[in-house]
């Protein structure tokens, strides 16, 4: 296949792609519009979650799946619009319309946009998160480092709004009572793309460093990765084929398990804002290893895992050295069981969706109440 014909067919995705997004937000106006005309009820929270979709495979759409488990979306009728930051669909005209029937709006506020992750017009992004992240009622911030980088990347907010930690289902994921890991396997999850290759390439010159003293350790790698053949190339290279296991995605049904066959988790995720699987991952009693940046610092305290120390920087990611990832690992392989119990501890009491969805339920109430 030619440069050519390889250029048509991206730039033919791409076009499809925009229009998919074009029609889709006239689509979620025309609920909008409709649902202006009636004299919506108040008597208890109907939520439209804006074309947010839910689904199983991680990310926004298990925050939405969780959502709607107990808060059922309601396409017509509805009485307040909840919106994820990273899944905004409404044009003017919609904003407009929920501005004149004063529906309340709560913004759920992930991440934004700048140099280190996103290759793209960063500041057109954030200036389009920006309207609805000043227009919204009410914004729960997943983390008190997501505030700050809202902050200063969409301007100082005039509204309301708290820090409200992701959640997991603790009874669903729960530890194993028995480890039968002949090898201490650390775990790793997640989307691998190319510019985030340096969350495994780090891993793996880590692993080469810790082998050297303990051969009975094992990297289990969970998730989609789009640069397989470069990753393949490097664990070749460094001859740690042995030690590496591959697990391509899984849905939140299989998660509890995956976890449960490792013996810790690992992160080397550059300054994510609340990452759940980390949560979901402690709540399995496993201990952390992780990059001491971004909101992951607050979800994990000294007792259950082993932050590595980064600089800030919103230009380039920054990970630590494979001598410091090296000396965690060690450190996590000799305090295991005390830190698991801690994990597990912490989520429960800190990180339980039971509580999550009491205060939502709080908040849509008295969103209700004010209108």
């Amino acid at each position: 296949m030619d440069n050519t014909t390889i250029l048509k067919k991206i730039l033919k995705r791409q076009f499809h792609k925009k229009l998919t997004i074009f029609l889709w937000k006239r689509y979620i106006t025309f609920q909008i519009f409709l649902n202006c005309l009636i004299n919506f009820s108040k008597k208890y929270p109907k939520l439209f979650y804006a074309g947010a979709r839910q689904g199983d495979k991680g990310g926004p759409m298990v925050k939405i799946q969780k959502l709607n488990n107990f808060f059922p979306e309601h396409r017509f009728n509805f009485n307040i619009i909840y919106l994820l930051s990273n899944s905004i669909y409404l044009n003017n005209s919609a904003i407009n319309l929920i501005k004149k029937k004063s529906l309340p709006v709560i913004l759920n506020q992930n991440g934004v946009f700048y140099p280190a992750w996103f290759e793209g017009d960063w500041q057109k992004q954030n200036l389009r998160m920006s309207k609805i992240y000043h227009l919204a009622d009410y914004v729960l911030w997943q983390s008190y480092f997501c505030k700050r980088t809202s902050e200063k990347f969409l301007g100082k907010r005039m509204g309301k709004g708290e820090v409200l930690y992701n959640a997991v289902d603790t009874s669903f994921f729960v530890p194993t009572k028995d480890s039968n890991n002949s090898r201490f396997t650390f775990l790793v999850t997640g989307n691998i793309r190319k510019k985030s290759n340096y969350r495994i390439t780090s891993l793996l010159y880590a692993l080469k460093e810790t082998l050297r003293e303990n051969k009975n350790i094992c990297l289990k790698i969970a998730g989609y990765i789009e640069d397989e053949k470069y990753l393949f190339s490097k664990i070749n290279e460094l001859n740690l084929s042995e030690h590496i296991n591959f697990l391509k995605n899984f849905t939140q049904k299989d998660a509890p398990k995956i976890y449960q066959q490792a013996d810790a988790y690992i992160t080397m995720s550059y300054q994510d804002n609340c990452p759940t699987a980390v949560i979901e991952a402690m709540a399995c009693g496993l201990p952390i290893l992780y990059s001491k940046s971004g909101g992951t610092p607050e979800l994990v305290d000294k007792n259950s895992g082993v932050g590595l120390k980064v600089s800030g920087n919103w230009k380039k990611n920054k990970v630590p050295g494979k001598y410091e990832i090296s000396n965690g690992m060690k450190e996590i392989i000799e305090n295991k069981i005390n830190m698991s119990e801690a994990s597990r501890i912490r989520a429960t009491e800190f990180f339980d969706i039971k509580k999550w969805i009491l205060r939502h339920n709080s908040i849509f109430e008295e969103s209700l109440e004010k209108i």
